[in-house]
C-alpha cells in the first residue's frame, strides 16, 4: 500500500513527458501565430485530420468511463466500484479537457471558440457537440472537486458538492450519452465522402456503444497501470466486473456492426482487398473479435495480465475506428479529388504533448490529492 508521499515526481519518465509537453506547447504557439496551413498538412479537402480523429473522437471515447462508473456508484449505488470512481472521473476530465484544447487548435479562427456559447444554432450538430463539451467538462470538474475541497479543508463546499453529487452525475450521464452519439452524428453530413463501410444512419448509436466499450476498458487499463506504478493492490473483483461489462458491450457492438454491414455495404465489401476493406477488417478483428474470444474464456477474466492485454486491444480497436471514420474512410474520396494527407510532425508532437499532459496531470493528482482513499487509509 503506497502513501502519496511515496510517489516520486522527478523520475526519468516524468522528465521525458515534461520535455514532450514543452515541445508541444511551443508547437501550439507556432500554430496560433502562423495558422493551420503552416503547422499541419490539412487543406480544403482534408479539413479534419489527426487532431480530430485521435484527440477529439478518441479522447472523448476514452473519457466514457467517467460517466459509466460515476453513474454506477452515485446513481445505481454499486458500492463495489467506489474504489475506482475518483480516478475514472479524473481520467474523463483530462480526456474532455484535451478534446477542448484540440478543438481550439483545430478550428481556423481559434479565438472565436466562445461564439457557440452566446450565438446558439440549435439546428446545427456542431453547436450540439460544442455545447456538450463545455457543459460536460464543467460537470466533470464539479464531480472531481471534492478532492480539491478535501485538500484545502473547505468543509462547507465539500458538504455542498456531496449533497448535489447524485443530480450532477445524472446530468453528466445524460450529457455524455448525447455527446458520444452526437460525435457520430457529425459524420452523417458527409454521405458522399465517407466510405459506405462506415457511413450509416446508425453511426451515432455505434459511436455511443463503442465509447462505452472503450470507457470500461480504459478504466480497467488505468486501474491496473496505476496499481503497478503507484504500488497498490488492484481490486480483482472490480476488474472482473469491468471485464464482464466489456464482454457484454462488445457483443452488442458486434451485432450492430454486422447488421449494419449486411443492410448497407454488404459482406463482399470487406473482402475485396481494398485499403478501406482491410482497415475495416483490422479494426474488427483486433478491436472486437479477438477481445470477444479472449473475454469469453473465464481464465482470461481471472488473470490480471490477460485483462490488461484485452484492454489494450479494445482501446486500440476503438481508436482505429475513430481514425477510420475521421481519416481513412474519406481517403478514397479525397484522393479522387486530387488530395492526400499524412499528419505533419507538428500534429504528432501536439498529440503526444496532450497525452503527456494528461499523464503528468494524473500523477500530480495522485501525489497531492486523495485519489485512492480506499488504498491509502
Amino acid at each position: 500500500m503506497t502513501k502519496n508521499n511515496d510517489i516520486k515526481m522527478m523520475t526519468p519518465t516524468t522528465i521525458v513527458l515534461f520535455i514532450i509537453l514543452v515541445a508541444g506547447a511551443v508547437t501550439a504557439v507556432y500554430r496560433m501565430l502562423f495558422g493551420l496551413g503552416a503547422a499541419t498538412n490539412l487543406n480544403d479537402l482534408w479539413p479534419w485530420g489527426f487532431w480530430i480523429g485521435v484527440d477529439v473522437l478518441g479522447g472523448v471515447a476514452m473519457a466514457a468511463g467517467g460517466f459509466i462508473i460515476a453513474g454506477a456508484v452515485y446513481i445505481l449505488n454499486w458500492k463495489k466500484y467506489k474504489v475506482i470512481v475518483r480516478p475514472a472521473i479524473l481520467n474523463a476530465f483530462f480526456g474532455y479537457l484535451l478534446a477542448a484544447v484540440s478543438i481550439f487548435l483545430d478550428i481556423g479562427r481559434s479565438f472565436r471558440i466562445w461564439h457557440p456559447m452566446v450565438m446558439w444554432q440549435v439546428s446545427s450538430i456542431m453547436f450540439i457537440v460544442s455545447i456538450h463539451v463545455v457543459l460536460y467538462t464543467t460537470t466533470l470538474a464539479t464531480e472531481s472537486s471534492p478532492m480539491i475541497f478535501e485538500k484545502l479543508g473547505m468543509k462547507k463546499a465539500l458538504g455542498f458538492v456531496n449533497r448535489i453529487m447524485a443530480p450532477v452525475v445524472l446530468f453528466g450521464v445524460l450529457l455524455s450519452t448525447l455527446h458520444q452519439s452526437s460525435l457520430g452524428a457529425v459524420y452523417l453530413i458527409i454521405p458522399t465522402k465517407l466510405s459506405p463501410l462506415w457511413y450509416s444512419n446508425k453511426l451515432p448509436y455505434m459511436f455511443l456503444v463503442s465509447a462505452v466499450m472503450m470507457g470500461l476498458s480504459m478504466v480497467s487499463f488505468e486501474t491496473i497501470l496505476s496499481a503497478r506504478v503507484f504500488k497498490h493492490k488492484p481490486h480483482m473483483e472490480v476488474l472482473k466486473g469491468l471485464a464482464r461489462g466489456t464482454l457484454i458491450v462488445i457483443c452488442v457492438y458486434l451485432a450492430l456492426k454486422v447488421f449494419d454491414l449486411i443492410s448497407g455495404a454488404g459482406i463482399s465489401a470487406v473482402f475485396n482487398g481494398s485499403f478501406t476493406s482491410n482497415m475495416w477488417l483490422l479494426e474488427m478483428v483486433a478491436g472486437v473479435i479477438l477481445p470477444l474470444v479472449l473475454l469469453s474464456m473465464k481464465s482470461t477474466r481471472n488473470r490480471l495480465n490477460s485483462i490488461f492485454v484485452v484492454n489494450i486491444l479494445v482501446i486500440l480497436g476503438v481508436l482505429l475506428n475513430r481514425l477510420n471514420v475521421g481519416i481513412f474512410g474519406v481517403a478514397e474520396y479525397a484522393s479522387m479529388a486530387g488530395s492526400d494527407y499524412f499528419p505533419s510532425w507538428m500534429e504528432l508532437i501536439v498529440t503526444a504533448a496532450m497525452i503527456a499532459f494528461a499523464v503528468l496531470g494524473f500523477k500530480v493528482c495522485a501525489k497531492y490529492l486523495d485519489l485512492y482513499p480506499e488504498t491509502q487509509h
